[in-house]
């Protein structure tokens, strides 16, 4: 069951996980825990990340995801990676799938802190969450043709859908390295902070999200990509019931009304906007 009302927060940090975890006010915090290997996939990080998910799926409302030391992730590890085989090789990116859909597809929504090094498989978790935020020390990289590989964690999906394929096949051919202003044009992020405030940015977007009704989110989250894939009419038509049962739901019903009673509050427009 979730947290209504949360304000404690626990956080979860040994030396068996490589994955941190904290709750308050109904917004989970999930860390990447490796900086010593700024923050590198192996199957430990993974198997913690999903343990994570699914304890925030639990008893969050909605999830900030970010990474401890100088980075967010900087992908793949290859050291762990080298000398599998290609069975191996396919096992491994298909549970990647797994997780990052977990994130995708889940109930609730997450938003990254981005930071230092959003490099490979690093760039495709982050494309796997709702919202990116980046302060001014990120850089973005998919350098796997350097490495003799190719993405195996839904990059040719996400990232392709975000950026468009001409830019994606640019950064995997010739190495470019992207900087925060680049991805924001590129749609790879939302927000840009000044250094260091990442973390604050994303916090307070997922406080607000945290905020909607449950069933809303989910729509956003899980509705709204499926629908971009769908030809018009047939969108149209999948819009028309998810709007329709949307609004008959009990807590859509007493904030339509809190609203038209004036116990809302209003939309404002932000300073800077």
């Amino acid at each position: 069951m979730r947290a209504e009302d949360s304000s404690t927060s626990v956080e979860i940090a040994s030396a068996t996980t490589l994955v941190t975890y904290e709750i308050a006010d109904n917004v989970a915090r999930i860390g990447l825990n490796r900086p010593e290997k700024r923050n590198a996939i192996n199957d430990r990080l993974l198997e913690d990340l999903a343990a994570a998910a699914a304890r925030a799926e639990r008893e969050a409302k909605a999830v900030v995801l970010f990474g401890h030391g100088e980075h967010f992730c900087a992908g793949l590890d290859l050291a762990e990676h080298v000398g599998k085989t290609p069975m191996e090789g396919v096992q491994g990116s298909r549970r990647w799938h797994g997780v990052f859909g977990m994130i995708e597809r889940g109930t609730i929504p997450w938003i990254s802190a981005l930071h230092g090094a959003v490099v490979g498989g690093g760039l495709e978790l982050a494309a796997s969450t709702h919202i990116r935020v980046a302060d001014q020390s990120a850089f973005f990289a998919l350098p796997e043709g350097q490495r003799g590989i190719f993405v195996g964690g839904g990059g040719s999906v996400r990232v392709a859908r975000l950026m468009g394929v001409a830019l994606m096949t640019d950064m995997m051919l010739t190495g470019r390295v992207a900087t925060p202003e680049e991805a924001e044009r590129w749609n790879l992020v939302q927000y840009l902070t000044a250094k260091g405030g990442a973390l604050e940015k994303a916090t307070e977007l997922a406080k607000a999200a945290a905020g909607n009704a449950p069933f809303s989110n989910y729509a956003v989250i899980n509705a709204l990509p499926r629908i971009q894939q769908m030809a018009s009419d047939d969108g149209l038509f999948v819009e028309s019931f998810i709007a329709s049962f949307s609004a008959t739901t009990p807590e859509a019903q007493e904030r339509q009304r809190a609203f038209l009673e004036k116990r809302a509050a209003r939309l404002k427009r932000a300073k800077g906007d």
